[in-house]
């Protein structure tokens, strides 16, 4: 029993139907993602934020964000935020899945990882060392690069980058195209790639609409749950075990309702404690995008292409990290936080280069208001509430000046916009907390470990309780420095192994 047709959940949903006998059941509250233009297109991923396909939350105001409540949007739909967002496929670097065996999660170090990343894909140069061929997603390199993205890549070329011809090496530091998740021009993700093709195996029974509600629990042992679809409310049981797959906001949404959370919030809910975990909704972790560094280009930027982005570099803050801390991607549009766009006056042919940061120091929280299943959460990412971060990004928002200042960008800059001259410290502080966005990657909200704070172990069972699992991006200890879309498609093969007995 499958919780969640998002990302992770259509992996387990193809590999449980095609390795045993079992029969399978999918529950997903949002639709269907075929025949929806936005969700297949490559350029139209921005349509999705806000729409019917989508869950729109806030992360809470902080004086950290100059006191802003921030859109966090999550797929609602069949391939869940793989189905919405804006098709990177980035593993992240050796060192991030090496750190979640040293702290004592064995199985996940790159090397035991990799495998599963390999057998997810079918990159278009086919299998090497480090890549598969063969595999349900197809990925690609963006192609006929926009000037923007190629701008990018000459300019990272003369600061002195090196040439990356794939970003998904296992120590990526340097400039170059981005990988993209699409077949023949359109979004390949879990759905249309693990689900579709089984959608019809009569093992495999996928219910859209349908919300679930709570575990049902038998003492510490979980029988099944109950969900609402088309008003009706509905329980069933599952024979053998029930996976979380709901993601980093509904999983623990889904345990703390089901009584399985830090014991003081399930009091002050009126929740009976089942299992006391207190780090269920804790450790949350974001990836942060600068929405702000905008510049007016000389000539018309149409036609758009690729998915709007094209070529990425990843870059270290302080010349001493071991790993890269930034990551930059070109943008073709004027991608800027209301507050910015507010500020400056933004020509409509204008683009921006985008500092990400990617290895955060700053954590946060998920809780529930009520207890409602369906009521408001206090979600609160503490974006930029360590000292660590603000420098990363200060660092960070000079350097894409300075790449903004290659020959490349001059030849194609009419002017800056956003902002119109170099900052003092003070004003880019500032100009930082009203720019810093979310990269929409929320994780570690039912962190995997064996501490107190950790809510499952290395085969992704929920302490305390038997018969259920996590498989999404809620297990991570730590983010990956890169995008959260092809780790969580490796965590949903890691639990597929796992449940057909590797």
């Amino acid at each position: 029993m499958i919780v969640g047709g998002g990302t992770a959940g259509c992996v387990l949903a193809r590999r449980l139907v095609e390795g045993t006998d079992a029969t399978v059941l999918l529950l997903e509250a949002g639709g269907s993602d075929e025949g929806v233009a936005s969700l297949s297109d490559p350029l139209r991923w921005i349509e999705n934020i806000g729409s019917p396909h989508a869950q729109t939350y806030f992360y809470e105001p902080s004086p950290h964000v100059a006191h802003r409540s921030i859109l966090l949007s999550r797929g609602r739909v069949l391939g869940g935020s793989g189905s919405t967002n804006a098709l990177i496929w980035a593993r992240g670097n050796r060192a991030d899945y090496d750190g979640w065996a040293e702290a004592g999660n064995v199985g996940w170090d790159y090397d035991s990882v990799l495998p599963l990343f390999k057998k997810s894909e079918d990159w278009e140069d086919g299998a090497s060392d480090l890549r598969g061929a063969g595999g349900p997603i197809r990925v690609e390199r963006a192609r006929n690069l926009h000037p923007v993205a190629a701008a990018l890549i000459d300019a990272g070329g003369s600061y002195g980058m090196p040439y990356l011809d794939d970003v998904n090496v296992p120590h990526p530091e340097g400039v170059g195209p981005i990988n993209m998740n699409v077949r023949a021009g359109e979004r390949c993700g879990t759905s249309r790639a693990y689900l579709r093709p089984v959608m019809h195996d009569e093992k495999l029974t996928v219910l859209t609409g349908a919300q679930v509600l709570s575990l049902t629990l038998s003492g510490t042992r979980c029988t099944g749950l109950e969900f609402l679809r088309e008003g009706e409310r509905r329980s069933v049981g599952a024979s053998r075990e029930v996976i979380l797959c709901a993601g980093a906001i509904d999983t623990p949404r889904l345990l703390l309702l089901s009584g399985i959370g830090p014991a003081e919030e399930l009091e002050r809910l009126g929740i009976p404690v089942v299992a006391a975990l207190p780090g269920v909704g804790q450790n949350l972790q974001e990836h942060i995008i600068v929405a702000g560094l905008c510049f007016e280009a000389k000539q018309s930027l149409m036609p758009l292409n690729n998915n709007l982005v094209g070529s990425t570099f990843h870059w270290k803050s302080r010349s001493e990290l071991r790993v890269p801390d930034l990551m930059f991607v070109s943008v073709q549009i004027p991608y800027v936080s209301a507050e910015i766009g507010a500020r400056y006056p933004i020509p409509a042919n204008s683009f921006c280069i985008a500092p990400g940061l990617v290895r955060v120091q700053s954590r946060g929280y998920l809780r529930m208001k009520t207890a409602r299943h369906d009521g408001p959460l206090e979600i609160q990412p503490n974006l930029l509430s360590e000292q660590a971060d603000v420098d990363a990004l200060l660092t960070g928002l000079e350097l894409g000046l300075d790449i903004a200042s290659q020959p490349a960008f001059r030849e194609l800059t009419r002017s800056w916009v956003a902002p119109t001259k170099r900052m003092s410290r003070e004003e880019s502080v500032a100009f930082l907390r009203q720019a810093c966005s979310p990269y929409f990657h929320p994780v570690g909200t039912c962190a995997m470990g064996s501490g107190e704070d950790a809510v499952v172990d290395a085969r992704l069972r929920v302490h305390g309780i038997e018969g259920l699992r996590i498989s999404d991006a809620s297990i991570m200890p730590t983010i990956p420095s890169a995008g959260t879309h092809a780790p969580s498609v490796m965590i949903g093969e890691f639990a597929s192994r796992l449940l057909l007995g590797g």
